[in-house]
């Protein structure tokens, strides 16, 4: 398998975990979920990714779509589109799965692949979190982390529209 093909396979749409979740769940894996837009990837994504793929064996990104992000963020983003995002997370050798999702929350995403981690940023509380009643009601752990300081996409994006005007 090429390395891309290997990339791609990563990709998945929900319909497609069942396979890969009983794997996992078969080698008593503790699957890990995180979600995000995930727009310029930055180096306070890497840390918060590595991080939350720490906490476990298999690490899995629920993706907002371009649609999603747009209601989120407005309509100025994504900046990258959510093949390009989906393709980068896919790259990085923690993630083990990338799955985008449609819906204003990954709820849904939450109850098919029933982490034993759900992680978010500390701006939450855990019990805020959506998916903390699924998570919890089958013994799993909802954990917060710490961002890295100075990094967002948003930061970033000021910073290159204010470059831009000085040009």
């Amino acid at each position: 398998m090429e390395k891309i093909e290997f990339i791609q396979s990563k990709i998945l749409k929900p319909e497609n975990l069942a396979h890969l979740l009983a794997y996992w769940r078969f080698k008593d894996q503790k699957i890990v979920f995180t979600n995000g837009c995930f727009d310029i990837l930055h180096l306070g994504h890497i840390d918060y990714l590595a991080k939350a793929a720490g906490l476990g064996d298999a690490l899995v990104i629920g993706l907002n779509t371009d649609d999603s992000v747009r209601k989120l963020k407005g309509s100025h983003r994504p900046i990258n589109d959510e093949h390009a995002r989906a393709m980068v997370l896919a790259s990085l050798s923690f993630v083990s799965a990338v799955v985008l999702f449609a819906e204003d929350t990954p709820y849904d995403l939450i109850k098919i692949v029933q982490p034993d981690v759900l992680v978010k940023g500390a701006d939450y509380k855990p019990e805020e979190i959506v998916g903390y009643d699924i998570v919890t009601a089958k013994g799993g752990k909802v954990v917060t982390l710490d961002f890295l300081p100075g990094y967002s996409t948003t930061g970033i994006e000021e910073k290159i529209r204010n470059a831009s005007k000085i040009i």
